[in-house]
């Protein structure tokens, strides 16, 4: 079976639909090495995190031929790679970041399958300019009416499909997603010292990771400061946006500035060490597809502390801690509740537990078993 990929995000994106894409890719190389992959993206970039997955063998990359594609790669994206990917007698198309190509129904011997991560668009449009929701709801609408099968990366998102796009439940498969697993490996004390002197790093802080911006709410967090022991910073790991200037703005304006701390570009090989030197996770996010980083945390032997109104649920098991997006006392008692050494204990030993079963080999076995289900009809 040939199976072939919109690669745009595995090759250009390093964090989220990146991450992902290159989590199945690897899982599926890895598990599945007998079948043949293409990669098909509109244009070649240096990626280290790619390098290792085009180098097994069974993985080719795929760009546009000829000088006007070249020129023209986005619209060849969602036009002229349906044309390559039938030429090459692909079997299934897969998208793996919400878009297939518009006229992948024109080549009825090839199936089609996308992944959809979540409609937060729609459930937040505040958060997005007017252009760029109606371009997502085109593009994600019209991909999930073409797909022969849709993956949704958990059971919120696919409520949120049979809702808003009115899709049939039959249509779609629930696969979820694993972490790295550089995250479940311990980090030795070494490298856990060089990444604390390097950063500046407190003693004891609270952790959270993903771009720093509104829908994020780790302004719930900087809120909670005051309530909790003076020694207890609060460190964000993120991509910055104009809400950082908010809890900037929060800290300089009497609150604790000195115990919050930004940290940006930060390399993926520091990343698991940030985690285990952190001493709980908090990530209250308003929505969310699925919540990566709180697997992150579980596999860094974290306790963790979510919001609810989504899906974090799904990611941290029944044995972390949920709370009202909107109370920054809630959060702090979660918090408090975290850091004391029993209850902390007890959360990493039952959240490790809970983060067993997403694994790669799980989600490589499941999607191959949807392509299977396409193929045989």
């Amino acid at each position: 079976m040939k199976i072939g990929f919109d690669g745009k995000r595995a090759v250009q994106n390093n964090t989220g639909l990146g991450n992902y894409s290159r989590y199945v890719l690897e899982a599926l190389q890895t598990y599945y090495p007998n079948e043949e992959y293409i990669l098909y993206a509109p244009k070649d970039r240096k990626n280290p995190r790619l390098e290792n997955i085009l180098g097994q063998g069974n993985m080719t990359l795929r760009l546009p031929s000829s000088a006007m594609w070249k020129r023209f790669s986005s619209i060849w994206r969602i036009w002229g790679a349906t044309a390559d990917a039938a030429s090459d007698g692909i079997s299934i198309f897969h998208g793996l970041s919400n878009e297939l190509p518009l006229n992948i129904g024109r080549q009825k011997k090839i199936k089609s399958v996308v992944t959809v991560h979540d409609l937060i668009f729609r459930r937040l449009p505040k958060c997005y300019h007017f252009i760029d929701r109606a371009i997502y709801d085109y593009k994600f609408k019209k991909a999930c009416r073409n797909a022969d099968l849709i993956i949704a990366v958990s059971e919120c998102t696919k409520r949120d499909i049979i809702k808003d796009y009115g899709i049939s439940p039959e249509k779609i498969e629930v696969i979820y997603q694993g972490c790295d697993e550089a995250f479940a490996q311990t980090i030795d004390e070494a490298k856990k010292k060089e990444v604390r002197n390097k950063y500046i790093l407190p003693k004891r802080y609270i952790l959270s990771v993903g771009s720093i911006e509104e829908r994020k709410n780790a302004l719930l967090i900087a809120k909670a400061l005051k309530y909790l022991p003076e020694d207890i910073h609060l460190v964000l790991v993120g991509k910055e946006t104009a809400y950082t200037e908010k809890i900037r703005s929060f800290a300089k304006a009497g609150n604790p500035e000195s115990r919050i701390h930004i940290l940006h570009g930060i390399p993926f090989a520091d990343l698991p060490a940030i985690y285990q030197c952190a001493e709980v996770f908090a990530y209250p996010s308003r929505y969310e597809g699925f919540g990566i980083p709180i697997l992150e945390a579980l596999n860094s032997r974290l306790p963790v502390v979510a919001a609810t109104g989504s899906c974090l649920e799904e990611a941290g098991g029944p044995d972390s801690l949920y709370v009202n997006p909107d109370d920054e006392k809630e959060m702090a008692a979660a918090i408090e509740k975290a850091i004391d050494p029993t209850q902390r204990k007890q959360m990493i030993e039952k959240g490790v537990i809970w983060a067993a079963r997403f694994s790669k080999e799980q989600m490589a076995r499941e999607t191959m078993q949807c392509y299977n289900k396409l193929i045989k009809g």
